[in-house]
């Protein structure tokens, strides 16, 4: 694959590149969802076919094809090259690329269990039976869902790179929608979209569906009659998964270099962050110490190189509330005058790589989810995404949940049905006072990021544990 890698870039330097990389990707996924007990799609493919950019200033070219052949790829390096070379011609500073080791290495995703190897009939059986049996016991509908990656990519760089990695994803989900007067209510496990994380069958065996079903149609069922979530201001309580979500959309997003220097602005893009703010720029709360990590084991985002061949690392975002780092590619580094920290990845060999959050995650505190509640003496305690409003900025934002129940002095009491709450970026992380610790620290995946212009999915990951808002606005019907 080297070989032929090399051929598309050395066509690209030939034509007057004066920096080309490739990938040939080999992808296989496979999707199956089911409701009712009945399997509602079956769905698997593969893929191969290599990407190649060439830089002429400060502008990049980007050609991609499946055919692998000798004429393809030398034709490949010259599009990508006139491609960069036409983009060029609107003014731009030449900009060098930040430097990273040049390495000749190979990686595979740490797994026990390819899924691809494990019988579909016994993926297949395992949600039609979990969805019979939430029907059976009171479900209106019943959904549950897997799906499985295995990507292979081979990376080759003008400098050098001769890189190999095989990742391996694995994840899904099931979920008890019931159906009252006018209304539905949801309850999903482990979280509204499912959970993903890098591994294979074994990450699937360790949910237990079958420990959930029963408790997912009794909350969804008991969601119809409960009392709508108070409109006010008090202290609220985030599980891990919906504060993953926060911590993607409010911090992740916001955090992308090409975003702050205004590159992607288009789709849903930009930020309310200044670089001249990067170190003076207060974030949030003195409990707030946000990673941005691609080397933690078992996360959706998780690898040994990102696809500019820059090492997979930990950088620090914000510490005890002050922003302190971005997500960058090469380019953007150098221009920023930052450290490149491997975070550029493309969805397929046919998209141009961007940069796109790694495992980026908030470190946990010294607290516990019960010594939270049992603190609160007013509050609300939500649970699960069910819906997610925020501005091209990343500033204001809405989130609404599929479960809340409200703390009275220190204990749970009342559930409530559609409980949202409403904030400010930095105002709202700053009211943040209590954060649980390690033994509910979870690597949240979001398999399903959409970022660029065509569209792409990026798989990206969000360590967090229960945390405590003070004086937010719930319930928020406008």
């Amino acid at each position: 694959m080297f070989d032929l890698l090399e051929k598309a870039v050395d066509s690209a330097i030939a034509s007057g590149a004066k920096y080309s990389d490739a990938r040939i990707l080999n992808s296989k996924s496979r999707s199956i969802n089911a409701r009712n007990g009945d399997i509602e799609d079956f769905n698997e493919s593969e893929s191969i076919g290599i990407g190649i950019r060439a830089l002429v200033g400060s502008s990049w070219g980007f050609y991609s094809t499946y055919d692998l052949g000798n004429n393809s790829l030398i034709n490949s390096g010259v599009k990508a090259y006139n491609i960069a070379k036409a983009s060029a011609k609107v003014p731009g500073k030449e900009f060098p690329l930040a430097d990273v080791p040049v390495v000749e290495d190979q990686y595979t995703t740490p797994h026990e269990k390819n899924p691809f190897s494990i019988s579909s009939s016994d993926q297949i059986n395992l949600l039609v039976n979990s969805t019979e049996e939430m029907k059976k016991i009171g479900s209106s509908h019943a959904s549950g869902r897997l799906d499985f990656w295995d990507t292979q990519k081979w990376f080759f760089s003008s400098q050098g790179h001769k890189i190999y990695q095989n990742i391996v994803e694995s994840g899904g989900g099931i979920s008890s929608l019931s159906i009252g007067d006018g209304e539905t209510q949801i309850r999903s496990y482990p979280q509204s979209f499912g959970e993903y994380r890098t591994g294979g069958w074994e990450v699937i065996e360790s949910f237990k569906f079958e420990n959930e079903i029963e408790r997912l149609v009794e909350e969804s069922n008991r969601l119809l009659t409960a009392p709508q979530c108070p409109e006010g201001t008090r202290d609220l309580i985030l599980e891990g998964s919906q504060l993953a979500l926060q911590i993607h959309e409010s911090v992740g997003h916001a955090i992308e270099l090409d975003r702050i220097l205004g590159w992607e602005a288009a789709y849903a893009g930009a930020s309310h962050l200044d670089l001249k703010k990067l170190n003076k720029h207060r974030y949030g709360s003195d409990l707030m110490n946000i990673i941005a990590d691609a080397t933690l084991p078992g996360a959706l985002s998780t690898f040994k190189y990102d696809d500019e061949g820059t090492p997979a690392q930990r950088v620090n975002i914000v510490e005890e509330g002050i922003w302190k780092g971005v997500l960058t590619g090469r380019d953007s580094a150098a221009i920023a005058g930052v450290d490149p920290g491997g975070m550029v990845r493309a969805d397929g060999y046919g998209r141009i790589p961007m940069v796109r959050m790694t495992n980026v995650g908030l470190l946990p505190g010294k607290s516990s989810l019960d010594e939270i509640i049992e603190s609160t003496d007013d509050g609300v305690y939500m649970e699960t995404n069910r819906s997610w409003s925020i501005d091209d900025i990343r500033l204001n934002f809405q989130f609404g949940c599929e479960a809340g129940w409200l703390v009275k002095n220190g204990k749970i009491t009342d559930m409530v049905k559609n409980p949202t709450y409403t904030g400010i970026t930095p105002k709202f992380w700053a009211s943040m006072d209590m954060l649980a610790g390690k033994d509910e620290w979870v690597f949240w995946g979001t398999p399903n990021c959409g970022k660029g212009q065509p569209g792409q999915v990026g798989h990206t990951g969000h360590p967090a544990s229960p945390a405590r808002f003070k004086n937010v606005r719930i319930g928020v019907k406008g």
